[in-house]
């Protein structure tokens, strides 16, 4: 491939989230979850980013980062139900500031896994009161940090979030209930469109500027056996709902389920200033329709030639899918970020292979027209995955969890000549 340059004003960062950084997320389901022995070991004191944000900003910023995503946690700011918190604001306000003082474009997630015990109590997610509320949590957040975030995403993976925590029950409440895997879904999208009619509704009245979206998760769902009618079949329904059905429904206002009537979510206005997509690969399907999810059963890659690489969890690193994912926005006609795409790896020369070798099929992307406005890599610092613990590494910079020292790989270093010159070099194969 030539060199090639991105678009002026393209968006460099990495990512996190609160729970799996701050340490000490005490009032939220996950630690509640954590404490019960469900996970391989609990978050405690995570990277204990909630005091170290500025040393972390810090490098960020001389890795020539121009951005950087975090979420704010919904149970810090409202640990009882409508009642806030002065002092939790407070510190969020001081984590953007930090942000815009490094030149660094906030982008705050609204939702990324975690809920307020409260709201846990009250049946969660599960819940159609969860719509008001979030819309009330939402315009609290950009009530106090409008001012300095431009970019907003409501829901961080919603069709993974429900299916994690109300299909497979590896998440808090821990359910495997299709009906409470719909409900969740439902409620999502009511959610999203109220929380980004309120966050316009704040950012209007004020005269600030808002762009607000989701993250939505997706990956090639390819039949393991291409020869077979029902995993083909699986592998469509699972490309079909998993991975467009949600935008659609974001889109135009109607969440059409396989064998279920198509039901109405929202006025029908569309409410995505643009698109932000998470990828990581691509999973292959195998049908098996009893005591399995309504797609199929996840296929192991050990007996798939054509995958050559894998992560330290045995996903698939699957480069050109990147590309596959950003062509599905072409027809939404909004600007694209990528809001996630990283691996875990104790082998740093193949993160520093995994980032080049998808910014190579991002750029191929927009050769193709799609209007990618940014690369926003998973993780800026390794953190704690949820019920894989502390043992998966996706940072660009390594953490010592005994000491919380902080060591740049050198694939960050890759990644940051990348991101000051905005440019890929010419590249044979």
């Amino acid at each position: 491939m030539a060199e090639f340059t991105f678009p002026t004003g393209f968006l460099w960062g990495s990512a996190t989230s609160a729970h799996q950084v701050e340490g000490n997320n005490t009032n939220s389901d996950w630690w509640a979850w954590e404490q019960a022995g469900k996970v391989a070991e609990p978050s405690g004191l995570a990277c204990d980013q909630y005091q170290r944000f500025r040393d972390d900003f810090d490098v960020a910023q001389s890795l020539s980062h121009n951005a950087h995503r975090l979420s704010v946690e919904w149970s810090r700011i409202e640990p009882e139900e409508g009642r806030f918190s002065d002092e939790a604001i407070a510190h969020y306000r001081e984590v953007v500031t930090a942000l815009r003082q490094r030149g660094l474009e906030p982008i705050v997630s609204l939702h990324h896994y975690t809920n307020p015990l409260w709201l846990t109590k009250q049946g969660g997610w599960a819940n159609p009161k969860v719509v008001d509320c979030f819309a009330r949590f939402a315009q609290r957040v950009v009530e106090s940090l409008g001012d300095q975030v431009s970019y907003w995403l409501t829901i961080n993976e919603p069709m993974v979030y429900a299916v994690m925590h109300y299909l497979d029950g590896v998440g808090p409440p821990g359910e495997q209930s299709l009906p409470a895997f719909l409900r969740v879904i439902e409620h999502e999208l009511r959610a999203h469109a109220a929380g980004y009619h309120a966050v316009h509704a704040v950012a209007s009245a004020q005269g600030w500027t808002a762009r607000v979206s989701l993250a939505n998760h997706a990956q090639p769902f390819p039949p393991c056996r291409r020869w077979h009618p029902l995993d083909r079949f699986a592998a469509t329904l699972a490309e079909r709902t998993y991975n467009q059905g949600f935008l659609e429904a974001v889109m135009s206002g109607r969440w059409r389920f396989p064998g279920r009537r198509t039901m109405r979510v929202h006025d029908g206005r569309p409410t995505m200033d643009f698109i932000g997509m998470n990828y990581y690969g691509r999973v292959f399907l195998r049908s098996a329709w009893r005591g399995s999810p309504w797609w199929g059963h996840r296929c192991s890659t050990q007996h798939h030639p054509e995958v050559t690489e894998r992560n330290f969890l045995e996903w698939d690193v699957y480069p050109p899918g990147i590309r596959q994912i950003l062509r599905w926005a072409l027809p939404y006609r909004l600007p694209v970020l990528i809001t996630e795409n990283g691996i875990c790896t104790t082998d740093d020369r193949q993160r520093e292979r995994f980032i080049l070798n998808h910014l190579r099929w991002v750029a191929r992307a927009i050769q193709d027209g799609v209007p990618v406005i940014g690369y926003l890599y998973w993780s800026l610092i390794d953190n704690f995955e949820w019920a894989k613990g502390y043992i998966p590494r996706f940072g660009l910079v390594e953490v010592d969890y005994v000491t919380q020292a902080r060591r740049v790989r050198d694939s960050a270093r890759r990644f940051a000549e990348v991101c000051r010159t905005n440019r890929l070099p010419e590249h044979n194969g």
